[in-house]
This record gives structure tokens, C-alpha cells and sequence, in this order.
């Protein structure tokens, strides 16, 4: 029996699924990758995206325009963890890694970015000494995001909100002297150049496909940028449906406010998905 697409709640995202279910072919579907095909984990070095997430893209993908994963992770990185390579049906995949400073195509199998910026390098030079200045070196970990941003996680820390909230405002002090910018996430600060998120990289790459209606789902602060995107297009007259994937309650109140849709966690986005590809095979 087909599984049965949940409503959304708001008359915006039922006119979205309406036009997705209607014009697939007209249609972009993009998605977050850690917390919304991959469950939240404390090491994210251990992150993959649930088994069934590849099966149901590739189930959903040929019926689209495109399919896209938009990730703060370097491309490469989350084409491995998501195990999307060499999947039959995910020829029109993307991945934009590093909020869109990369991009890995299925058809290529390639992996397309700039040069590193200069600011990212002086900035893991003077990271350490800045934890160490703070005080903040216990529990908290740096991530090393290819050269091309840096992330400090607080998860692992005894009080992971107060490590957090410590060191915000030294980070972004940090960031300034560089010509870096801080995103914030649940228990992780990044420093990374300005001028790219995962707004500025789904309107390019809506442009792009040339795209009628898109679905977006994500799950944290970074995603804020892309929900912005879809209610910008709206207004323009592009349906777009926006998803949290919200399982394990530290999903910001602010994603959830602006989403038409709150599903169960990640294995609710690949639940939907599979809908959703059901819905189009009847």
C-alpha cells in the first residue's frame, strides 16, 4: 500500500505539493544532509545518511528536475557518507558542499571548487590559542572542514548551551580580523567567508535548472537562509514547500515557525520522499 504524503499546514505548502505532484518534471527537490537524511550524531565524523535515503532519491530523482543536497560538509565528504555515488536513478543528482563553494554531479562524479581562502588558514592558526584564552578547551572539539571553513562543536562539552554561548562573541571577533564570517548551529559555531549559504546556493541552482516549484527540508539554523530563499520565490509566484526535519527537540523554534511542514526526524524526510515517489508512480 502507498504511504499516504502528510498534509502540510499552511495553504502555501499545500499549493506547493500540489504543484510538485502535478509538474514533477518542473520540480527541484533539496535537502540539508546532517540532521535531515543523517541522524545527528556526537562525532560527525561518524554521520551517515540513513539506508534508505539513496533508494528513495533515486526512486524520486528520475521523475524531477534535478535533486540537489546543499551541506556545510565538504562535497565529497557527504557524497561518501550518503553513499550517493554510482546509485542507478541519481544521474541528475547534486551536492553543494560547503554551502555551494563546491558541487559534486552524479553524471561527472567530480567534485568543482575555488581556491581555499586565505582567511580560513589564519584562522586555524590562532583557533587553538583562542580556546585556550577562553577557557573553553574541555569538551569542545575543532573540525576541519577542508580548508574552506572551520568548526568548533561544543556538543561533547559538561554544559555543551553555556561552552556555546562563551564563545560566540570571542569566534566572531576572530572571524572579523580574518574577513570571516560565523554560522551558528546547534552546539557548533563555523567560521567560513562571507557571501555563500545555502540560500545564496539554492537560488542559483533553482536558476539554474530552471526549476517551476522546489522542496526544501532541513533542521538547523543554517537552514534559515534557504527557507528565506523559498518564501522570497513565493512571493514571485514560485510554490515552494518547506520542511524541518525536527526528531530530537533542538530543532530552533525559528525553523519551525516558518515551515509548512514538520516531519519526525530524518527518517520522516525519507518516509516523505518515498511518499511522495509513491504519490507519482500511482
Amino acid at each position: 500500500m502507498a504511504a499516504e504524503i502528510p498534509t502540510p499546514h499552511t495553504p502555501e505548502g499545500e499549493g506547493a505539493l500540489e504543484a510538485l505532484l502535478a509538474r514533477p518534471e518542473q520540480a527541484v527537490v533539496a535537502l540539508d544532509f546532517d540532521g535531515t537524511l543523517a541522524p545527528i550524531v556526537p562525532d560527525p565524523e561518524q554521520a551517515r545518511a540513513l539506508p534508505g535515503a539513496a533508494t528513495a532519491l533515486a526512486r524520486l530523482a528520475p521523475r524531477l528536475a534535478a535533486a540537489v543536497i546543499i551541506t556545510g560538509r565538504p562535497a565529497g565528504v557527504a557524497v561518501r557518507y550518503g553513499g550517493f555515488a554510482g546509485v542507478p536513478g541519481l544521474d541528475r543528482l547534486a551536492v553543494l558542499g560547503h554551502y555551494g563553494a563546491e558541487r559534486w554531479d552524479a553524471r561527472s562524479g567530480e567534485v568543482r571548487a575555488p581556491a581555499p581562502d586565505p582567511g580560513v588558514d589564519a584562522v586555524r592558526a590562532e583557533l587553538a590559542g583562542c580556546l585556550d584564552r577562553v577557557g573553553a578547551w574541555h569538551g569542545t572539539w575543532i573540525e576541519d572542514k577542508g580548508g574552506r571553513a572551520v568548526a568548533v562543536h561544543t556538543r561533547r562539552a559538561q554544559d555543551p548551551q553555556a561552552a556555546f554561548e562563551a564563545l560566540r562573541e570571542p569566534l566572531a571577533e576572530l572571524a572579523r580580523a580574518h574577513g570571516l564570517v560565523v554560522e551558528p548551529g546547534r552546539y557548533v559555531l563555523e567560521l567560513r567567508p562571507p557571501g555563500v549559504d545555502k540560500g545564496v546556493a539554492l537560488f542559483e541552482y533553482l536558476r539554474e535548472t530552471g526549476a517551476r516549484s522546489v522542496l526544501y527540508a532541513g533542521d538547523d539554523l543554517g537552514d534559515l537562509a534557504a527557507f528565506a530563499t523559498v518564501a522570497r520565490l513565493r512571493e514571485e509566484g514560485v510554490p515552494g514547500l518547506l520542511v524541518a526535519s525536527a526528531a530530537t527537540g533542538e530543532t530552533p523554534q525559528e525553523l519551525l515557525d516558518q515551515a509548512d511542514l514538520a516531519v519526525p526526524g530524518p527518517e520522516g524526510v525519507v518516509a516523505l520522499l518515498d511518499a511522495i515517489a509513491d504519490a507519482l508512480d500511482s
